[in-house]
Parts: structure tokens; sequence; C-alpha cells
């Protein structure tokens, strides 16, 4: 009898020990999953925890000293594009490369959502998750689009006339005149790493 009451409480030692390297596996895989986090998988899982109807909004702080309001929707490689706020009465929508973040304001339950696992996380990387800024860029140039670029000089309006490989070449013009040459004021060579945002 003694035996079986030795063998019980083996038992159940080990069983409590398992328990606990259970609990310390898993431990050490959420630190490994935090880890891994990038301030672009945080803005994902804001979004997702709000919705693409909801008017949530995170104060962004810019590496100009700026801070704006954006409304996440669509993630690049490199970008995020959204519903921005905080400069006139109207929004607009804009891109910010993920290089021109200094920081996000969060309150405490946004803190939470932001480091929330994803829910495409099992799931490989979409099409959207591999394009680059350029690639949306070449875009708006194909289009004509007027956009206002704000780089860490200042701000300007014009066209995007080319991109390259880490630049674009914008038009500058007034707003709300059609790119003519004739109307072009000078051609100012951005390079992305001065981009802050690209307001459209």
């Amino acid at each position: 009898m003694r035996w079986d009451d030795l063998f019980d409480d083996l038992e159940s030692q080990i069983e409590h020990e398992r328990g606990f390297g259970d609990v310390d596996l898993r431990a050490e895989e959420e630190r490994l999953r935090l880890g891994r986090l990038s301030v672009r998988d945080r803005l994902m899982a804001l979004s997702e925890a709000h919705g693409k109807r909801s008017r949530y909004s995170v104060p962004i702080a810019l590496v100009t000293g700026e801070t704006l309001a954006l409304r996440p929707e669509t993630f690049g490689k490199d970008w995020v594009g959204g519903e921005l706020g905080g400069r006139g009465p109207r929004s607009a929508y804009g891109l910010l490369p993920l290089a021109s973040i200094a920081g996000i304001t969060l309150q405490r339950d946004a803190f939470g959502e932001s480091i929330a696992p994803s829910a495409g996380q099992g799931e490989g990387p979409r099409l959207v998750d591999r394009i680059g800024i350029a690639f949306v860029l070449r875009d708006l140039c194909r289009r004509r689009r007027a956009v206002e670029v704000q780089t860490v000089a200042g701000g300007l309006h014009g066209t995007i006339d080319r991109v390259g490989r880490d630049h674009l070449d914008l038009a500058v013009h007034e707003r709300g005149v059609p790119r003519r040459d004739e109307l072009v004021d000078h051609v100012r060579v951005v390079s992305f790493s001065a981009l802050v945002v690209v307001r459209l």
C-alpha cells in the first residue's frame, strides 16, 4: 500500500511539473511573438479590432514632430494608407511610409488591442503585403493624380511625373490647376527617405 502512495505522489508531482512546463512554454512563445511585432503589425491589429466601418483613428507622431490622426485601412510592405484627420474641416486619404512614423499614442484599451494576435496571422502573405510604396506612387503617376507631398523639408503640391527606385519627380504647381508644362513652377526630385506623407 505504501508503494501505491509513493507512485501516486510521484505521478502527481510529474503532472504538476508538466503543467508548469506548459505554462513556461506558452509564456516563452508569447515573448517570442511580441518580439517579432512591428509597427505595421500593431496598426493592423488596431484596424482589425475596430473594423473597416469604425471612425476610430490612431494619433501618429511623425518624424517631423507633427501629429496626425490616421484611420488605418490598407497596409503595404513599407507603408500604411488610410483616412487622415487633423488638417482642415475635411479629412483626406493619405499614404505614410512606415519609416516616417516616429510613434503611436495609445490609450490603455488600445494598447492591449495593438498587441493582440492578428486574425490572419496563420495565413500566408497577401498580395498587398508585398507591394512597396514605389508601386503605389507609380500608380498615382500613371493616373496623373494631383497630390500634396510632405517631406522632412516641407510640403509641396503637384503631380508625380515619374517614380524611380528610391525617389520620385514631382512637377510642382498650384492647387486646382491641371499639370501643364506652362503651369509647372519647377520639378522636385524627392527621395523616399525624406517622404513623410502623401495626401490625395
